[in-house]
């Protein structure tokens, strides 16, 4: 299949008052790519993800997207959030709240059948009735999973999705997405601190460092980038 970008990022910087996140940061983004972007808390990750999805406005250079943004749709699965068992949306519900249409139940038929096929291709099927806090942590996450999904986006954005997960979890989650990718032609970023599932289920990375990055195929990610992520305090702020 021939790659075309989906994005580019050109010679971007992003300051803030105290402190400069990154600067001249340069890489493109084929479609149907799977990109981990990895490196030392504090190096600009959570930063470069609300960058992209335009929450924060870059100092200097450019995001661009082809053929333009309004034609790209994103999906965004977040670090896992534990809800009450209280929470009374059902998983099904939940799932469809993502959906631009006419407030539930009022769906449109197309809407539902794509609530029913991210449900489906998610392995919620037998639980979709079932309130989404009374759902194990798997299956929230999965949830969410539906839910990004549900608009079929171009592009899918997991934010330390994987986090508190277990590891058996941790496989489930991004089995399924690698699905995706491959069967969909979906392009992924995939933001995570776990060096041996970026390995397993990336084609390329991004290694941002306190001073500078490096960009490259998975299998190039250097060894001590193993040791760079293991370090470091708080991402809460970059």
């Amino acid at each position: 299949m021939t790659q075309s970008p989906l994005l580019a990022v050109e010679h971007l910087a992003v300051n803030f008052p105290d402190h400069q996140v990154f600067q001249d940061l340069n890489f493109t983004l084929q479609r149907g790519r799977f990109l981990s972007i990895v490196g030392e808390n504090g190096a600009g990750k959570t930063t470069l993800i609300r960058t992209l999805l335009q929450q924060l406005k870059p100092s200097s250079g450019a995001i661009r997207f082809f053929p333009e943004r309004k034609a790209i749709r994103i999906g965004y699965v977040p670090q896992f959030r534990n809800l009450d068992e209280e929470y009374p949306l059902s998983i099904r519900d939940f799932v469809s709240l993502n959906l631009s249409g006419i407030h539930l139940p009022w769906l449109s038929r197309k809407e539902r059948q794509a609530v029913d096929t991210a449900i489906r291709s998610t392995n919620l099927t037998a639980i979709a009735k079932r309130p989404l806090g009374m759902a194990s942590g798997g299956e929230k996450q999965r949830a969410y999973l539906a839910q990004a999904i549900v608009e079929q986006p171009n592009l899918l954005i997991l934010d330390e999705s994987t986090a508190s997960l277990d590891n058996m979890m941790k496989y489930e989650l991004l089995d399924l997405v690698k699905e995706f990718n491959r069967e969909q032609n979906l392009t992924v970023i995939f933001v995570t601190h776990d060096l041996p599932l970026a390995k397993q289920y990336a084609d390329d990375y991004l290694l941002l460092r306190r001073k500078g990055y490096e960009y490259g195929p998975i299998a190039k990610l250097p060894e001590d980038a193993l040791i760079s992520t293991e370090r470091g305090g708080d991402l809460t702020n970059a």
